[in-house]
């Protein structure tokens, strides 16, 4: 079973690429018994976003 610290980087990296199936079934699996990380893959998407509207707020 996955730890935190790797089931983190995983949801982390399937932002920036496919998971392959073995990856996508761990991660499920820590997620259904890890609050904390379901908390985490849920927010990921808040936290991109806001993290692109800062960049571009940035440079303007």
């Amino acid at each position: 079973m996955l730890k935190c610290r790797q089931a983190t980087r995983l949801m982390s990296e399937s932002q920036e690429r496919p998971l392959t199936p073995r990856e996508k079934l761990s991660l499920r699996l820590h997620t259904l018994m890890c609050r904390a990380c379901h908390h985490f893959q849920q927010q990921l998407p808040v936290l991109r976003r806001l993290s692109r509207r800062y960049v571009r707020r940035k440079d303007e």
